[in-house]
This record gives structure tokens, C-alpha cells and sequence, in this order.
């Protein structure tokens, strides 16, 4: 019997079809250091066990973050080319961001599926600690996925999406930093969505 031959896409979610959740509190809060993202440091954990820390020491709390985010909008272009995007193939949002943060910004998209982690809140509304699906999900949902004979395209823009990249069957960069497109050159590097659209109808189509 011959295989199947069904396209998914797998998208990152930050940077590829919304802001820097952290750059924008940042922003709003003024805290530098909570500038630092998966484009800066590729240890996740001591990236989330810094950004609690910060929240701690500012006093800052889930509703906090969650009014920042409820005054950001998808990037411009993004829900047009997810929603053409979604008529061509099964989309699944793949992200290291958490359920309670995404609510906003997915309805503002169509409501997308999303797999992404979710975050331990104390009494007072603290975040007291986050807790992932499962280690890299990214690329256990990949490899997840093509056991069910999914031919998967993958396409993120930061150290936290290598893994998904290189386990997918085609893995495509989107606006990456430059340190990061020449470290992992096996990649394609798209820099709008038109040209993206592009790669992955010619992929679908094949």
C-alpha cells in the first residue's frame, strides 16, 4: 500500500505570527531584562526561571502580563496568510508560551489549535512556577505527527524552533535574527509572508 501523502504545517507563534509577549511587557513595564527571549538564550529553563524571578522582585502578577497582552495584536499580514494558509493544509501552532498568556492574541487569529504550556498561579495571583507538556514539545509534537504519516513543514524564527526544524520534514526559518540564520544554515530564511506562502505551497503541492 502506498503511503500517505498528507502536508501539515507546524507554526511558532511568537515572532512568526505574533509580537514578543516579554519584549512588549517589557516595553510597558520598563524592565529591561525581561527583554530576553528564546532569539537570546537558548536554555529555556533559565530563561523562564529569570523571568519569574524578575516578576517577583517587581511585584508583578498574571493580570499584569495578561493586560499587556490583551492590548497586542497579531503582526500585520498574519491572519491573512494563516487563514489562506489553513485552507491549503492542517495548521497546528507549536509555542513555549502558555495557555493563560495565548487567549487573546489566538481569538484575534481565528482561533488556530495551539499546544503550548501552562503556568502555576498562587493564591494572590502570583505566578508561582510554570510547567511544560512535556521536555521540547516542539519536536516531540513533530515526530508525534509524522508517526500518523503526516508529512510535516515546520517554520520558526528562534533558538527554541531548531529541534522542531531539524525533526520535521521540511523545517523554514521566518525573520530570524542573523546570528541565528548563520548558525543553522541548513535552513531557507523567509523575511515576508507572501514569500513564505510561496515555500510552503510549493511544499504542500509537491
Amino acid at each position: 500500500m502506498a503511503s500517505l501523502h498528507c502536508p501539515l504545517v507546524c507554526l511558532d507563534m511568537e515572532g512568526v505570527l505574533t509580537p514578543e509577549i516579554w519584549i512588549n511587557v517589557a516595553e510597558k513595564t520598563g524592565i529591561a531584562d525581561l527583554r530576553r527571549t528564546t532569539r537570546d538564550e537558548p536554555d529555556y529553563d533559565k530563561l523562564m526561571r529569570g523571568r519569574l524571578k524578575i516578576l517577583d522582585q517587581h511585584g508583578l502578577k498574571l493580570k499584569d502580563i495578561q493586560a499587556v497582552i490583551g492590548g497586542l495584536e497579531p503582526l500585520p499580514g498574519a491572519k491573512a496568510f494563516l487563514d489562506d494558509l489553513r485552507s491549503r493544509a492542517p495548521v497546528l501552532i507549536l509555542s513555549d508560551t502558555f495557555y493563560p498568556f495565548a487567549g487573546p492574541l489566538m481569538a484575534k487569529l481565528g482561533q488556530p489549535v495551539l499546544f503550548c504550556h501552562t503556568l502555576e498561579i498562587a493564591s494572590d495571583g502570583r505566578i508561582a512556577d510554570y510547567r511544560l507538556r512535556l521536555p521540547d514539545q516542539k519536536r516531540e509534537s513533530v515526530r508525534a505527527l509524522k508517526g500518523l504519516n503526516f508529512q510535516v513543514t515546520a517554520v520558526g524564527d528562534s533558538y527554541n524552533d531548531v529541534s522542531m526544524l531539524s525533526e520535521a520534514n521540511h523545517g523554514v526559518f521566518f525573520r530570524p535574527p542573523e546570528q541565528i540564520a548563520k548558525e543553522f544554515k541548513q535552513f531557507p530564511v523567509t523575511r515576508a509572508y507572501p514569500e513564505l506562502a510561496d515555500v510552503l505551497n510549493r511544499i504542500i503541492a509537491a
